[in-house]
């Protein structure tokens, strides 16, 4: 008999959403994590948008997650008490040349199944955001702010109080599948920890984030044949000055890049009101070889705020280049750096049964988690007899 049930890997907002499914389903469970703390790496660092979903291919897991997940994270941010605001996007054409992308955006949305999405002309823009400098936008009213890692504390906290073990700085070291269940090897990061130890599992569900790749690998799954090696990219943000704050109200996005590189660097605003702009998107070659216990820089490039001032410029007119200040940065797990690639959630089956592997849980991850957690949930109710989440 094994140690228990199900053993996941990474507290982010991914991990902590499956801890509070499994949770719920009244498995025993426990989560391991490298930080000292819940949602302490990707979920910390990145824009806190909760996504309408107009951006990706309809059918893809990306589209599906993404609308169902919002609805989600709305529900349980207003029950619990987190963080969230339905600010409101728009996405601007500052040339016509860019008409046809907002017409294309617009058709997608619909068909992954947005609510109230809306073209609007210049006059319109100006009732909304009279700051802001475009010939038209698709404005997308259901788009949010949301406190990221207040979510994972929060579904960390729901998932503990329901008996789910939450397990801080614990490095998983080992993963090997032995006489039918999972042997997982864990030793303690940080002073004053006890000694490693090693626990069996039938299930164990890897929501790694940065180190998802290496989770898999480690299990014994080949993660280069399956073009799951992933290509960690950095993402920098600038502050804009404090005396601009309360300027603009909603989030503003360009028309993105064709390359699907990013989302384009957009008009951030936090749940206070302050703006920045980002993330861009900078050289990933330095980061393709990163390997477990490596060191991620973090440090922001003053100079990179030329860029953005250029691209924010055409769009935010009042913007001077002294307005901006180099703000925070962070890495997305991104399975392809230049173009489209969904989600990976699969599970293995022979030798490797009972791994379920999340890689590549880039952006909309965080707008996905809770029905990323609920797919999750389902196949283990499927292997364990009992009644879906």
């Amino acid at each position: 008999m094994s140690d228990t049930r199900v053993t996941i890997i990474g507290g982010g907002v991914v991990g902590c959403a499956i801890a509070a499914v499994c949770a719920r389903m009244g498995l025993a469970s426990v989560l391991l994590d490298k930080e000292a703390g819940l949602g302490r790496g990707t979920t910390s660092r990145n824009s806190e948008v909760s996504h309408g979903g107009m951006y990706y291919p309809s059918g893809s897991l990306k589209a599906r997650y993404c609308v169902a997940g919002r609805r989600l994270l709305k529900e349980f941010c207003n029950q619990t008490g987190v963080g969230y605001r339905e600010c409101g996007k728009l996405i601007v054409a500052v040339r016509e040349a860019e008409f046809p992308d907002l017409n294309t955006l617009l058709e997608l949305g619909k068909a992954n199944g947005v609510e109230d999405l809306e073209l609007l002309d210049a006059g319109q823009i100006g009732q909304l955001e009279p700051e802001i400098s475009a010939v038209a936008a698709l404005w997308s009213p259901r788009t949010g702010l949301v406190d990221a890692e207040g979510t994972a504390k929060a579904l960390g906290r729901q998932a503990s109080e329901a008996g789910v073990q939450i397990m801080t700085s614990a490095v998983v070291e080992s993963l090997e599948k032995k006489d039918g269940a999972w042997q997982v090897g864990v030793k303690p990061a940080g002073d004053g920890r006890r000694e490693g130890w090693t626990h069996s599992s039938d299930f164990v569900i890897n929501a790694a984030g940065l180190m998802a790749d290496h989770v898999a690998a480690m299990a014994g799954v080949d993660v280069v044949s399956r073009g799951w090696s992933l290509v960690r990219t950095k993402g920098n943000y600038f502050r804009v000055n404090a005396r601009h704050t309360g300027r603009i109200s909603r989030l503003v996005y360009p028309v993105p890049p064709a390359d699907h590189s990013s989302l384009g660097v957009h008009l951030c605003i936090d749940l206070a009101g302050q703006l920045r702009l980002g993330p861009d998107v900078e050289d990933t070659v330095a980061h393709k070889g990163l390997v477990p216990g490596a060191e991620l820089s973090y440090h922001v490039d003053p100079g990179r705020g030329d860029d953005f001032f250029t691209g924010a410029k055409d769009f935010l007119p009042w913007l001077e280049r002294e307005d901006l200040t180099p703000d925070m940065c962070g890495y997305r797990p991104k399975l392809a750096a230049h173009q489209f690639h969904d989600f990976v959630v699969s599970r293995e089956s022979g030798p490797l049964e009972g791994l379920i592997n999340l890689i590549g849980i880039d952006s909309p991850g965080l707008t996905s988690s809770l029905a990323l957690a609920e797919h999750v949930g389902r196949w283990l109710a499927d292997k364990d007899g009992l009644s879906p989440c």
